[in-house]
This record gives structure tokens, sequence and C-alpha cells, in this order.
């Protein structure tokens, strides 16, 4: 429990827009009782000079894969892509122990609330011993996961993954995948087990890998066990052709249609659905899911670019992650999004959708702040009353964010998306849950755990 506080916010964003004077007051549950916008600051209220943002949910990320970041980058073969990545990276998935998997996350925590997030939803399954036996304790790595989170601060929804298959005909899984294995009943208890423990700032939803490594009895069964629960369910869909072409010859359908025959709604989510139609589009609309987008990594990968402007204009809610975290900060997710359209469409302003949202950089922030906390089942998004005190103190009189200060509120966000330096919104204060996070210093052993990985032949070229 923190105290209740007043705070006094110069600029705040509060109901899509940039406004000034903003009274906020926080109880000591650490949740938002009262906001007003025009209000001279009292006596009593800490006085915030710069600029007040809500901190934003980043809705997908596999935190071992901070370690691979940077790994992957040579091309020693003719070609190279997502599956020739997805090898190299099970290189290191391989190796990691309980107390490396904490370095990793602690570091990577840091990072991504130094970049805009507040809590991250982790589709986690790397579950089992190097073996593939499990642990005394079989969520060993979700503690380790768990750990991290608390020790940075930052809020963490913990997502279990179903891995049962290598493909759409596989009956099992590859060796190289052994570590992964799960079932229903497993992830169920996993799920379970973690919002048992009440770890503060910590909850658990489920998730299922892909079609490809959970069919339809897989599905099912989780799905019968999740029951009517009110608990995030995630999955990775369409995110590469070869996923695309293998699911119509396995099932005669594209992902996204064979998906929506599951009966999906609200609680799920729909990791990367880069190759849609619209007729799936509106499938998906109709059920309530959300869409989550990963633009630095799909980038990364090749996988392609996501029907924006469908998304958008269907109503789907649509929020960020990091993935693979080759990029940790929002904003330069964000900036990626708009423009892997501009490139691919050669038009401008795509996100914006005038005379409503003539803004780009409003409309992408509020979708990743609306999307985001539908994405890890909060019922309120940004700085209102009733929402939890997640936000953002930016300095805005720092270099790079000085002519971003300057400029009138309904160009403020364009201006901090689309011109200020990457990096340049870190200089800033985090509060989560009514709580100021002191900042974090690197790990000691995240150094040498690098180095110790960077020494892999199969990744490092050698």
């Amino acid at each position: 429990m923190s105290a209740a506080q007043r705070l006094h916010a110069a600029r705040a964003w509060v109901d899509g827009r940039m406004q000034a004077d903003v009274l906020i007051e926080i109880g000591a549950d650490g949740y938002i009782s009262h906001i007003a916008a025009g209000q001279a600051c009292p006596a009593g209220a800490e006085a915030l000079s710069g600029v007040l943002l809500p901190g934003v949910v980043n809705a997908h990320s596999h935190a071992f894969q901070r370690a691979f970041a940077g790994l992957a980058e040579r091309r020693e073969a003719a070609a190279d892509d997502f599956w020739s990545w997805r090898d190299r990276m099970y290189g290191v998935a391989l190796r990691l122990s309980p107390e490396q998997l904490r370095v990793i996350a602690t570091q990577l925590y840091s990072e991504l609330l130094a970049g805009g997030y507040t809590e991250v939803c982790e589709f986690h399954y790397l579950h089992h011993r190097e073996d593939g036996q499990p642990y005394e304790d079989e969520l060993a790595m979700a503690w380790a996961l768990a750990q991290a989170a608390q020790d940075v601060g930052l809020r963490l929804t913990l997502l279990p993954v179903l891995y049962a298959h290598a493909g759409f005909a596989q009956p099992q899984l590859r060796p190289d995948q052994r570590r992964f294995a799960t079932d229903a009943a497993w992830v169920w208890r996993a799920c379970q087990r973690i919002n048992a423990a009440r770890l503060p700032g910590v909850r658990a939803g489920v998730a299922l890998h892909s079609l490809r490594a959970a069919h339809e009895a897989d599905i099912r069964a989780l799905q019968a066990l999740v029951g009517d629960a009110d608990v995030p369910i995630h999955i990775h869909v369409a995110e590469q052709q070869q996923e695309v072409r293998d699911c119509l010859a396995a099932t005669g359908r594209r992902p996204l249609e064979e998906l929506c025959r599951y009966g999906l709604d609200a609680r799920w989510q729909l990791v990367h659905a880069t190759h849609s139609t619209p007729a799936e589009i509106e499938a998906v609309a109709r059920s309530g899911a959300g869409v989550v987008i990963c633009p630095s990594t799909e980038g990364n990968l090749g996988d392609g670019l996501a029907d924006l402007n469908g998304w958008l204009a269907a109503g789907v809610p649509m929020s960020i992650g990091s993935d693979s975290h080759v990029s940790r900060d929002l904003v330069e997710e964000l900036r990626w999004l708009e423009y892997g359209q501009r490139l691919g469409l050669q038009r401008r302003c795509v996100a914006a959708q005038p005379p409503q949202h003539a803004s780009t950089g409003e409309r992408l922030f509020e979708a990743a702040l609306r999307g985001g906390a539908a994405a890890a089942r909060v019922p309120l998004a940004g700085l209102q009353v009733g929402a939890r005190a997640d936000l953002r103190q930016l300095h805005t009189q720092l270099p790079g964010l000085a002519d971003v200060h300057a400029r009138p509120d309904a160009a403020w966000m364009d201006g901090l998306l689309f011109s200020a330096p990457l990096g340049a919104a870190a200089a800033a204060r985090t509060m989560v849950g009514g709580r100021w996070l002191a900042p974090q210093p690197v790990p000691e052993a995240w150094p040498e755990l690098m180095r110790q990985l960077w020494a892999i032949p199969a990744i490092s070229g050698s």
C-alpha cells in the first residue's frame, strides 16, 4: 500500500489529448480517485514539471529472447528467414537456467520501464530443465520471471503456453523444443497456481503457442478448463506466409479463419495476425477479440505488414508488443508501425482518420493504450478515476524533447512519436501503483551471461 497523494501536472495526457494544469489524487490503494484539468496547484500537492503520460501495457514478450537480440544478424547461408532464425534462437533457449532467466528478465523489464511500458504480458513457454524434464517445482522458470518483475517494479501478466506439436501434421515436438512441452492441464494448473500465490503486481492468464503447436483437441481441452474465467487468452497466428500455406493444407482454411471456428471473445488476443483478409478481419471484429502487433520484431524477422487500416477501421482493439526485444521502446514501435505502412502503401499519415482522428500520433498512442489494457484484461486504461496510477513523468526540458515541449497540445503526440530522438522518452520518472520507482542498476551477472551466449558457435558465426 502507498500513502494517498496528490500530483499536479503542468501538462498531462487525459481523455485522449494533452491538457494543462491537471490535478490527480491517488488513493492509498494505488488507484486514481480524482482527476481534473484546469486546476491551480493546491497546497500540499507535488508539482510535476514536464509532461505526464499514462503507462502502456506491452502486450507480447518472450523475456528470454532479450538475451538473443543482436545475435542473429549474420547470414552465412544462401538465405535467411524466420525459420532459420528460430533454429538459432533455440540454441539460447536450450541453455538457460532459472537463475539466468531472472537476470535476463531483470535487465529487460528495467529497459521496458524506461521505454514507456508499466506492464508486460509474458508469453512464457520456456518451462523445463535443459533435458526436458520438469524442475522440482514445475513453475521454477515462471517464478524467476515473477521475481524479476517484482525486483524492478513492473507489473506482469504471466501467460503459460500450451506447446504440444512441432507442426500441423506433427504428433509431438522436435527434440530441440523439449523445454516447451505442455498440455492443457499443465497450462491451466500453472495459471491457477500463479494467481493463487497473489504476488503483488503479478497475475496469470493462458496462451496457446500457435495453431501448428496446439491442435484442435488441445485448444478444445484448454477452453473447457478455462470456461468463463476472466483471464486473458493469447495465441500467435498468421505471422508467416508459410504458416498460412501449411494451415490451408492441413485444414482447408487460413489461420485466422480456422481460429475463429473456436468461438473467440474479448479475452482472446491474436498476436501478429499479419496475413489477413477483409473477411477474417470482419469475423475477428464480431468476436470482440484483439490483435497484438509487434512492429520491430515483425520487421526484424521479415514477417510482413499487418493490415493496420483494416484492423483499426473494424474497431478491433490493437495493442503493441516488443516480442523478441530487438527494441524495448514504445515510441520506436509506434513509429515503425506507421512507417512500415507508409512504405508498403506509399502514402503518409496512414493511421490518421479525419475528421475524428486527424493526428496520426494520437490515434496510435490511444490504440496502444486501450488495446494494451484489453490484452491484459485491465478494466480501465490511462489517467482516469478508477484506473491504476501507472504513469510516467517526461522531463521535456532535456535535449531532444525541448522542442516537443514547445509544441501546441494538438501536435504534442505527433512531435513525440515522429520527431523526438529514440530513447529521449527514457528521461522519465515512472510510477506503478502509486509508487515512484527507483532506477535499477544493470544486474552484475548480465555482461558475463551475454559473453557466454556470444560464444555459442552456431549463433556467433565463429
